[in-house]
């Protein structure tokens, strides 16, 4: 069974991919600077989980344009949200068989950047994604309001069924 903190990442995957449904590439690729588009947000995400997951956590980088794209401290782009979410659903399977393999052991060990050993623990690490989806998932609902659109999830999924709390 995986870490309760993974159970929580992907439910946090899970209500970020629902608030995305019905979302057009022309509304997706809108922005109302100073704020991302919603197409750069899902691409930006996919970079943040390659770039700790996958390149720190494993030494693999699949999609590396990301960096140019989306990551930290690129310019603003409006990138076409198919291509944003095929990087994310490919960056996220890839992970997901690492994040099956965590222990509390591991979670409890310091993170590893670019080779060099951090202050912040692995665990720390996982709830800063965590956060940095919910983030980034206000951010969109907050600009699919401003395009207009209704019907939009208004509370948490059914986190009672999905990733309910549970001591490891």
């Amino acid at each position: 069974m995986p870490h309760p903190l993974v159970d929580q990442l992907r439910f946090t995957r899970s209500e970020f991919m629902r608030a995305l449904e019905g979302l057009s590439d022309e509304d997706a690729r809108k922005r109302f600077p100073p704020l991302n588009c919603i197409s750069w947000n899902v691409g930006h995400l996919a970079w943040q989980e390659q770039y700790r997951l996958l390149y720190n956590g494993q030494g693999k980088k699949i999609i590396p344009e990301l960096d140019v794209i989306c990551g930290k401290g690129q310019p603003a782009a409006t990138p076409p949200l198919a291509e944003m979410l095929a990087a994310w659903q490919t960056i996220t399977r890839a992970s997901d068989a690492w994040l099956d393999g965590l222990t509390h052991e591991k979670l409890m060990t310091f993170y590893i950047k670019e080779g060099e050993t951090t202050t912040e623990l692995w665990g720390s690490v996982l709830l800063r994604i965590i956060y940095h989806y919910w983030y980034h998932l206000g951010e969109n609902a907050g600009i699919r309001q401003m395009l207009g659109h209704t019907n939009l999830p208004q509370f948490v999924g059914d986190i009672d069924s999905q990733a309910p709390f549970r001591a490891e």
